[in-house]
């Protein structure tokens, strides 16, 4: 009888072992992707489609694909509303969980907050079109990944954009240009790139910050009003951007002579403005609409199925078609990761800072995912954590969106040196060093 109990005891303990074993194996099977979003507040117009885009793109690869090379892909979202404070308690609650990946802050207040974390965490921070502008230098921010753009980059190519329409950035000279800002780190952000171009090509710059979340601007554009500039550079965000299209139309500014940043050029800021919006340009960091192969296949793997996390008909939207991008930037970092330390593993932070930091991403591998007409090709290295620095301009006809043709790159004559000088400060201000050469294969 004691035999008989003990072979029974060994038998639970052997498959608790297993159980425990088969859990472990299971989890350590996931790659996990901590998902920071505001889906309440005066930025949830925004926040939402670009939440529901990320996503419905993990949805889509585990349901098409089964995942990365075996490896399901989880996530878990977690709500900031947009406030820094609570972006760094989401990231402190969501860094420890098993197969961490990396984190999208989705706010630059966020990402400054976590740019001296993520080092000691070893866990990489995608910021795609905001962010830290000199963590474009990655021998000086070995963990930043501000990609396809900063607000440097963007502020550079609106100036180029106004120059071309003038026939030259001479004709600059003598301009006026207003720039209407949100009050916080993401609007401040492009000032020095102008203050730059100001002094280059002699216009006058007028800065009028907007206090967040910008529901209140009349005093800013009776400011706009009696200064008369010859164009107005919008920063905002959220419900700011709609309510200064309003505000132009009572004051009489001509929305053509309006230019937004990427994040003031999707429906949401136009939608409630219609035709009083019509003829307002933003700058478009990435193509939209139904009918690219991966919004396709989102459509069918996912929507079509009920398992759609927004509305079907927000699907392919601006801000929306942005989270899918940051997501695929996200997955094929782990990718990567894997072609060098273990096909159908999981991937550590560190290690998907490598794939983060050796993606290459031609047409041919665009096309291959879908994503021909969505985005330029992308290529990051050690030393350029950014990897394309395209875009083009968008203006509103009164019901829709429509693309210029144009392409712009920003200049890195001027963008080069304003970076290393900008990330030589930064280090010299944190006591860091920068990275050594044979530091960029670990």
């Amino acid at each position: 009888m004691k035999l008989s109990k003990i072979v029974i005891a060994a038998a639970i303990v052997a498959a608790g072992a297993s159980s425990l074993s088969t859990s472990a194996i299971a989890q350590a099977k996931e790659q996990f992707f901590p998902l920071l979003s505001y889906r309440t507040g005066p930025y949830a117009p925004n926040g939402t489609p670009w939440a529901n885009g990320k996503q419905d793109y993990i949805k889509m690869v585990n349901a098409r694909d089964g995942g990365i090379n075996g490896v399901k892909l989880t996530f878990e979202e977690c709500e900031t509303g947009y406030a820094t404070d609570r972006g760094v308690e989401c990231y402190e609650r969501l860094k420890s969980k098993p197969g961490v990946s990396l984190i999208d802050p989705q706010s630059t207040g966020i990402t400054f907050a976590l740019t001296e974390k993520a080092p000691a965490d070893k866990i990489p921070l995608m910021t795609l079109g905001y962010g830290l502008s000199v963590s474009q230098d990655g021998m000086a921010f070995k963990w930043n990944f501000p990609f396809m753009g900063s607000y440097w980059t963007g502020a550079d190519i609106l100036l180029q954009h106004i120059g071309k329409s003038l026939g030259g950035m001479d004709k600059l000279k003598g301009k006026k240009v207003a720039l209407v800002y949100h009050d916080s780190p993401f609007g401040k952000e492009p000032i020095p790139l102008l203050q730059e171009r100001s002094k280059m090509h002699g216009f006058e710059l007028q800065m009028l910050p907007v206090t967040a979340p910008g529901v209140e601007q009349k005093a800013t554009w009776l400011q706009v009003r009696q200064s008369r500039p010859d164009y107005v550079l919008l920063w905002g965000w959220g419900v700011m951007n709609s309510t200064a299209l309003k505000e132009a139309q009572a004051t009489g500014y001509p929305r053509d002579k309006m230019y937004g940043v990427w994040w003031a050029g999707a429906e949401p800021d136009v939608r409630d403005v219609g035709e009083g919006a019509k003829g307002y340009n933003a700058l478009a960091l990435n193509g939209s609409g139904q009918e690219p192969k991966v919004i396709q296949d989102i459509l069918k793997h996912v929507h079509d199925k009920g398992q759609g996390t927004g509305p079907k008909d927000e699907v392919g939207s601006v801000l929306y078609t942005r989270g899918v991008i940051i997501q695929m930037l996200s997955i094929e970092a782990v990718r990567r990761a894997q072609e060098r330390f273990g096909k159908g593993k999981v991937m550590t932070g560190e290690q998907v800072r490598w794939g983060l930091e050796n993606l290459a991403l031609d047409q041919k591998k665009l096309d291959a995912l879908g994503f021909n007409n969505v985005m330029r090709p992308l290529s990051t290295s050690c030393a350029d954590h950014m990897g394309s620095t395209w875009a083009r301009v968008q203006t509103w006809d009164g019901k829709k969106w429509s693309i210029g043709a144009d392409w712009y790159q920003a200049d890195e004559q001027i963008l080069k040196p304003m970076i290393k000088s900008g990330a030589d400060k930064y280090v010299g201000d944190k006591k860091l060093t920068r990275r050594a050469t044979a530091d960029c294969q670990s």
